[in-house]
């Protein structure tokens, strides 16, 4: 009865085990983005172990160090600032070596370097450690310290790790890709706003700075990093239909005529149809189309009222605004800035959302008693 009760609670402790490796492979293959990626693997990890402390650390650029991208646990603040020498220290041997290794008493492991528990007042006893490899190269390790319940480290932990440090490696490796594409496409993005601005000379220089004051807005509504990246985008983009309308109109000294005012209309449109060809740009099309409609509904091209418009829309209008009002432009010199925030404030609750308003201002004092100290 006994022996049935022991093969009993294995068999649901294995069980859990692969839960938690099918979990944490789960959230890590979600995450796109690199900080959040990690984040994700150095909370979930420990908890699958019943461990006080995790850390990711990859190599530098010279692959001679090893450094502390990531830290769960009390001193992981600390520890962003230390660089580990692959030549010395059990990470750097599995670093080396390839091979994932467990340490029960770190103190009589010559291979063990003190330095990092005297910077950090961190005490080590024991430790898991395991590669991270992606395409057969080790990108670096991931480490497991001190069994809460001061128990030792065992083959399951390792059957726990090893897929997990996988998993994570091909995910690191992903996101990294990842970032040099979305890097790529945002080099050739500021081109292309460049090429639009370009096209008038008052408004030099107009797109990259709606998109700095728009994400200063976004921030202080505490956005997601994706709804962030889509303002960004659609914010830096947001006049690329005027590439496709006649400079002589844009240019125009003198008021527009109606049948220039309603080409010059078509412009939200024609960028954001551009835009739904690119995929990474797909969602960021609605904010350019929809970045001229008014809050009371008397906007362009859809008339579309209050909270029917999307939040990155409303929010790009009123830096589009404000950017408009304090540059010079043909028709009349630029406006200060309090004259312009005042304006805003005029406008709030019929040109502009109240919302966008408030967190444009509150981005914008933010941001101005930062640059000024």
């Amino acid at each position: 009865m006994i022996m049935t009760e022991s093969i009993s609670n294995t068999g649901k402790d294995t069980e859990s085990r692969l839960d938690l490796i099918y979990e944490v492979s789960k959230k890590i293959c979600s995450v796109p983005r690199m900080e959040r990626l990690l984040e994700q693997i150095i909370i979930m990890t420990p908890k699958a172990l019943n461990a006080s402390a995790a850390s990711i650390l990859l190599f530098d650029d010279n692959e001679q160090e090893l450094y502390f991208e990531a830290a769960y646990g009390p001193v992981g603040k600390i520890l962003r600032h230390v660089k580990v020498d692959t030549q010395y220290g059990i990470a750097g041997q599995v670093a080396r070596s390839g091979k994932a290794l467990i340490v029960n008493d770190v103190r009589s492991n010559p291979k063990f370097r003190r330095n990092i528990d005297e910077i950090t007042g961190f005490v080590t006893r024991s430790l898991i450690c395991a590669p991270l490899v992606a395409h057969s190269k080790t990108i670096g390790v991931l480490e497991v310290l001190n069994k809460l319940d001061e128990s030792d480290f065992n083959d399951q932990d390792m059957h726990v790790v090893v897929p997990v440090a996988t998993t994570a490696a091909m995910a690191i490796d992903n996101a990294r890709l990842h970032q040099k594409v979305l890097d790529a496409y945002t080099n050739t993005i500021s081109m292309l706003a460049a090429t639009i601005d370009a096209k008038d000379p008052y408004t030099l220089g107009h797109s990259q700075r709606v998109r700095n004051l728009s994400l200063m807005a976004g921030s202080s509504l505490s956005l997601s990093p994706e709804e962030m990246e889509h303002l960004e985008y659609a914010a830096i983009l947001h006049d690329i239909g005027k590439i496709f309308i006649d400079v002589r109109i844009l240019n125009k000294p003198d008021a527009l005529e109606s049948s220039e005012r309603i080409i010059i209309r078509e412009h939200p449109a024609i960028g954001a149809n551009l835009l739904k060809k690119i995929p990474f740009l797909e969602k960021a099309s609605n904010l350019v189309l929809y970045h001229h409609e008014r809050y009371d509904g008397k906007g362009y091209p859809e008339g579309l009222k209050g909270e029917e418009i999307p939040m990155g829309a409303r929010l790009i209008a009123v830096a589009d605004a404000f950017d408009s009002m304090t540059t010079d432009r043909s028709y009349r010199p630029a406006l200060d800035i309090d004259r312009s925030m005042s304006q805003l404030k005029e406008g709030s609750g019929t040109q502009f959302c109240p919302v966008a308003v408030e967190a444009f201002i509150s981005g914008f004092r933010t941001y101005d008693k930062k640059a000024t100290h």
